[in-house]
């Protein structure tokens, strides 16, 4: 509603004083806010005033509302008034009957965003239903000013607009209470290698895309490791700042351990080839609460000082959370496993660890320290990995219940100021999923991340979950199959997780990540559906339980993919053909079948792995349990047959149903045969026909619309017309539309960033698969404006060097085939001259593939994520070794000495020189100085290199040359003391003949930083 002229007038007393005040011009807005602002008030003025800026060009100015009078307002110019709903000047501001009841209404996180005019005046009010609802209106209005949020960074349209004050009317209110993300580490990528500052990036962006979670878990000692994200020990065992006096060996990943999954050997960066190791500083690369203590601290000393820089870490990171309205939890699981050192203490003073009185003294030391050291809203415990694989036991659960309520007891025994939640690989335990509900008390919340790395939807049981506070955590990539290494766009899936979260009635929704900028699309999809899902969702206004799942209407796989293993010999059998395909990583079968009874033979051969314990699952016929754990390796060996069959299968509904529970990686089967009177069905899955056994279904992900995704094509829309512009934004929206849920898999399988194992098939049978990856090329000319080309090849680049690890793989087995025939020849000298003949050259193809692949992914390092890809390419036992070092190994023994010169890795980078940030701050404490990392990615030194600032939008730029501090790596402090209110940066450097800038629409749109102050409360 528009504000009477009466009211108006009473508004804007004084405007000509206070327009002085201002020193604003005629006809410019301002932005006021109340006298009393909390923090986040003023963050949220210095925000608007930012996003404007690099929107317009314009720098409006700030001010408080006169303490002794009404509003200001520039010299009868518009106004943007940011308050909390109870402020004096929104009442003031809000006369009318209507406008007043929203205001009233506003609960805690929710906004309105509310132009009103009168007079040609008008004033855009950002109202707040708290302190954080306001920041988020101020966040909502940069959205609609047309700026984009995502966990890495913001992402500003390369066209600046002309300065107007918008018309809104809009109120937020979120669908979630909590709405955010579950980080993982443990691995080259994710929050191992987040400092102070990568983690305060990453909370101030959440906080800008509305969320406001962030909960990590903390792995204990033996299973496998000890993570120093939470310390074990006793009170008294820490001061009153909590650093510990009794540390144990911990670690996050670093270069020089041997990380578990994969394996990932140690390797030093110096070592990288393709110019990889000039991204690296040491050859210990990992988080700065490590530096001197890789590969794991071998000292008393060494283990408190880890716990120590981690506690300390979290304080300023969880500080800074507070500020924004960001809630924090870690935790561990149970039952406690206690690190040897503490069991050791413990026995020698005659107590046992496992007592239930002892481990509650065991908690009650975790939350004292906690306390002392960082603040803290969620303790979450943590149900074991093995429930979602192998299920649980009797046993198990009652210890699992028994331990919760032990860890409640010790919280409300020292008085901790943060809450109790569980979390797992599941809800709750195999036969009964909502069991927790029944069993503990309504204070504790629950949550669980979906099973089967994302593949599974969101637990049903969750619906039967009440009086509690209960997240959902759906995955936005996963660490198997494609993995880490490559590119997952799961939009779509998102979300499909998101819609079901509603309408089971959870309170939270977290998508479970380890990377940033890949899953920009993924991250912003779960956060715009934490507050609205009725563009997209047709069951949005629906919170209730849906229906129990219809009959199925079609024959065939439950989804899945498919394998085929082209001339591969299978033992314990005759009909090779039939063993040489699969179906894996689907849910079963549903086959249309007379009524009647049937001898059902299940079909199987492992065609991957070379061990047993790495592919167990159940198999069901009709809902019953017929083979519980198969574990194929285990029983013939691989590619060989295995047969096992179930007479007197009974159909009484006209369907056949074959169900698939995976317990460890993805279930896979070769056939099945349905054999009754008068009636035979028989299926070669995952492969052609085969003698009487048809053809299987092809592999294809669900399609819109269908139980795994809903539409994504408004979100795409949306989002390439702000990365790339107006000019591309229609036909590379319908590409990352047509490819999310499909991309395809361009490695093996295996955790957490799979694998490169041979493919024998040429590469013109895959390309077709990779076509899109052309198509986004053939965009690259159209594309305008030096940001939207940066994200453009950011994007394009990833495509190549995904499609590139296919290609690779391809390279091998070619090379595979040539060392076959090199080795079937006896005479030593014709061996010889036929692996310089035909595998030298096919090697040299495996290496020329594989630094293409290497360069397409230094195109695109930006992040700490790009940079563990490129240590994933170095160091992981299923990628360097298997592709160069053992092929080269292997040749290199037929030639009888070493490789030439030009079948060597190259060591230097020959890529186009780039100026990378791994971590990019938008916001600082006041008087803070803040250090930024800057990496030079080139051949040759640069010949100068400074970082430029200057206060926002006032005067001439003050250099400050960067500090080199190894390889390619250099850092900058800025800014002194002096500065005020906001600060906007570039940095440029100069390599041979090339000007480098970050960012890259530098110096017309440069990096900024605003800078605040807390108060108590915050």
């Amino acid at each position: 509603m528009g504000l009477t002229r009466e009211a108006l007038r009473r508004a804007l007393a004084g405007a000509v004083v206070w327009a002085a005040c201002l020193g604003a011009a005629e006809g410019q807005a301002a932005i006021v806010y109340p006298p009393q602002a909390a923090s986040q008030e003023k963050l949220a003025a210095s925000e608007v005033r930012r996003y404007v800026y690099l929107r317009t060009g314009k720098l409006l100015p700030v001010a408080r509302e006169p303490a002794r009078g009404p509003e200001g307002l520039a010299g009868g110019g518009d106004a943007v008034v940011i308050a909390r709903k109870d402020r004096p000047i929104v009442a003031k501001l809000a006369t009318g009957a209507s406008l007043k009841k929203a205001v009233e209404a506003l609960g805690p996180q929710q906004y309105l965003l509310k132009t009103l005019s009168a007079g040609g005046r008008r004033i855009l009010m950002v109202v707040g239903g708290d302190d954080v609802g306001t920041l988020y209106g101020a966040y909502r209005l940069a959205e609609r000013l047309g700026v984009r949020f995502f966990m890495h960074g913001d992402v500003i349209p390369d066209t600046q607009a002309a300065w107007k004050l918008p018309d809104l009317d809009e109120t937020g209110k979120p669908l979630f209470e909590l709405r955010g993300v579950n980080p993982w580490g443990s691995h080259p990528f994710g929050f191992d290698q987040w400092s102070a500052d990568d983690y305060k990036t990453h909370i101030g962006q959440l906080a800008k895309m509305r969320m406001n979670f962030i909960g990590m878990h903390c792995y204990p000692e033996g299973h496998p490791y000890a993570e120093p994200t939470v310390w074990l020990g006793l009170a008294g065992e820490f001061d009153d700042r909590g650093r510990v006096k009794t540390g144990y060996p911990s670690r996050y990943y670093n270069t020089l351990w041997r990380g578990r999954w994969g394996p990932i050997p140690p390797k030093k960066t110096s070592a990288y080839s393709f110019g990889g190791s000039v991204l690296f500083a040491r050859d210990d690369w990992g988080p700065d609460v490590m530096a001197d203590l890789c590969p794991t601290p071998s000292t008393p000393k060494g283990c408190n000082e880890l716990f120590n820089r981690t506690g300390e870490q979290f304080r300023k990171a969880f500080t800074f959370a507070r500020l924004v309205g960001v809630k924090t939890c870690v935790g561990t699981e149970a039952p406690m496993i206690m690190p040897k050192a503490l069991r050791d203490r413990l026995a020698a003073k005659g107590r046992n660890p496992g007592d239930p009185a002892v481990v509650q003294e065991v908690y009650e030391g975790i939350f004292r320290r906690i306390m002392k050291t960082h603040p803290l809203d969620y303790y979450w415990i943590w149900t074991p990995e093995g429930w979602t694989w192998r299920g649980n036991t009797d046993k198990q659960m009652s210890a699992t219940m028994a331990e919760i309520k032990i860890a409640l007891a010790a919280m409300k025994k020292v008085g901790a100021p943060f809450k109790l939640a569980t979390s797992g690989w599941v809800l709750g335990p195999k036969d009964d999923r909502a069991a927790f509900d029944k069993l503990l008390p309504k204070e504790i919340s629950v949550s669980a991340i979906s099973r089967t790395i994302g593949h599974t939807p969101v637990d049903p049981a969750f619906a039967r979950v009440t009086g509690r506070e209960k997240w959902a955590i759906p995955w936005m990539e996963g660490d198997g199959r494609n993995g880490l290494a490559a590119v997952q766009l799961w939009a779509s899936r998102t979300r499909k997780d998101a819609a079901d979260a509603l309408a089971y009635g959870c309170t939270g929704l977290m998508g479970l990540q380890w990377r940033t900028r890949i899953l920009a699309p993924n991250i912003a999809v779960l956060a715009q559906a934490g507050w609205d899902q009725k563009p997209w969702n047709p069951d949005a206004t629906k919170a209730a339980a849906p229906k129990p799942p219809a009959p199925p209407k079609a024959e065939g796989p439950l989804g899945g993919n498919v394998a085929n293993y082209a001339g591969q010999a299978i033992a314990k059998t005759d009909d090779d053909p039939l063993y040489r395909s699969c179906r894996y990583n689907f849910a079963g079968y549903r086959l249309k079948v007379p009524n009647g009874t049937y001898r059902v033979t299940l079909k199987f051969c492992e065609p991957h792995f070379d061990a047993a314990g790495k592919r167990i699952g159940d198999f069901k016929l009709q809902g019953k349990t017929v083979i519980e754990k198969l574990d194929i390796f285990a029983r013939v060996g691989k590619f060989a047959a295995l047969d096992l069959t179930f007479p007197d299968v009974k159909v009484a509904d006209g369907w056949l149903r074959i169900d698939i529970v995976a317990r460890v990686s993805l279930p896979c089967i070769s056939g099945i045969a349905v054999e009754g009177k008068g009636f035979a069905r028989k299926i070669n899955c995952g492969g052609p026909a085969y003698k009487d056994y048809k053809a299987d279904a092809p592999a294809a992900p669900a399609r819109r619309g269908q139980s795994r995704g809903l539409p994504v094509d408004d979100f795409y829309g949306d989002w390439a017309h702000t990365l790339f512009g107006a000019e591309v934004a229609k036909d590379a929206a319908a590409i990352f539309t047509r490819i999310d849920g499909r991309v395809p898999q361009s490695v093996g399988g295996g955790c957490p960033s799979g694998s490169l194992p041979p493919d024998g098939r040429p590469w013109p049978q895959i390309a077709p698969a990779y076509a899109f990856v052309d198509e986004l090329a053939a965009l690259r000319p159209r594309v305008k404006g030096a940001g939207n080309l940066e994200r453009f090849d950011y994007w394009l680049n990833t495509f190549r060097y995904h499609r590139g690890l296919h290609r690779v793989r391809c390279a091998l087995g070619r090379f595979g085939a040539t060392m076959k025939k090199v080795s079937a020849e006896r005479d030593p000298a014709k061996r010889k001259a036929l692996a310089g003949k035909l595998a030298l050259p096919a090697y040299k193809n495996v290496l020329a593939s594989y630094g293409q692949t290497y360069g397409y992914l230094l195109a695109t390092v930006s992040t700490n994520g790009g940079l563990a890809s490129v240590v994933n390419l170095e160091s992981h036992a299923q990628y360097w070794p298997v592709v160069i070092a053992r092929p080269a190994a292997a040749l290199a023994k037929v030639l009888g000495g070493s490789l030439p010169a030009d079948a060597q890795p190259a060591k230097t980078y020959r890529g186009q020189p780039r100026l990378i940030l791994p971590t990019v701050r938008t916001s600082i404490a006041r008087g803070q100085v803040l250090t930024l990392k800057v990496i030079v990615l080139s051949a040759e030194r640069p010949r100068q290199a400074a970082l430029y600032w200057r206060e926002m939008g006032v005067g001439k730029f003050n250099r400050v040359p960067l500090r080199h501090v190894a390889r390619g790596v250099h850092t900058v402090a800025f800014p002194p003391d002096g500065a005020r209110s906001g600060v906007e940066y570039y940095v440029q450097a100069t390599v041979g003949s090339r000007t480098l800038r970050f960012p890259a629409t530098a110096p017309t749109i440069n990096q900024t930083l605003v800078l605040y102050t807390m108060d108590s409360k915050s």
